[in-house]
């Protein structure tokens, strides 16, 4: 997160009626690792056409991978993400509006959710705005303090280490060059943002029953 400049807020669609369900569709991944609610979410995207014809990213937090597909949900690449220091699904209200020194490492979170996102600036860099208002973007990696090894934490070979932002999404220089920039230029997108600690359904209206537990109103 950083100081904001004042550009377009992204705003949310309403969803689909829960009642409405979609049919089946197989999204190829072209050999990228993807995890089993990952798979579903793409599948359910495309046979939905909840992206409403529109680019759209998938960004699993578990496994700390971002995924990005054009409007014919064809994927267009993948790659490893930094995200929020905090495994929480929830935004903290208000934390757009405040210094990153106020805010505790317990409110350093990536929010799970559905949004809708376009390419602009803060007062430093040019990067994807998914919620302005919560001050949540996705950016080419930042060297952030020596301790925080950010550029070796996104190279290693595991997520474990990859949780270190103050929410945004970190992504290799390279990849947010060749695959966000050109695919977003022009355009709004969806973002898609995994849940976890709540199960899929309790986030994503995918015509399925959702779970009683965490329902989100």
């Amino acid at each position: 997160m950083a100081a904001l400049t004042c550009v377009q807020p992204a705003v949310a669609q309403p969803w689909p009626p829960e009642t409405q369900a979609a049919p089946r569709a197989q999204v190829e991944f072209s050999g990228q690792v993807a995890s089993n609610d990952t798979q579903r979410l793409a599948n359910w995207v495309a046979a939905s056409g909840d992206h409403r014809g529109l680019p759209f990213v998938i960004i699993d937090k578990a496994g700390a991978m971002v995924f990005v597909f054009d409007a014919q949900a064809k994927i267009r690449g993948a790659a490893p993400a930094l995200l929020g220091l905090a495994r929480a699904d929830d935004e903290v209200a208000g934390i757009g509006a405040r210094a990153l020194a106020t805010i505790k490492p317990a409110e350093r979170t990536t929010p799970a959710g559905r949004f809708e996102a376009a390419l602009g600036h803060d007062l430093k860099q040019d990067l994807l705005w998914i919620d302005y208002d919560a001050a949540l973007s996705m950016h080419r990696v930042i060297a952030g303090k020596p301790s925080d090894r950010r550029h070796a934490r996104l190279a290693s070979p595991t997520p474990l280490d990859n949780r270190i932002s103050y929410g945004c999404i970190n992504v290799p220089a390279r990849f947010y060059d060749s695959v966000i920039m050109p695919l977003f230029k022009g355009t709004v997108g969806i973002v898609y943002i995994l849940p976890e600690t709540r199960p899929i359904e309790a986030v994503f209206a995918m015509g399925e029953p959702r779970a009683p537990a965490g329902r989100i109103p």
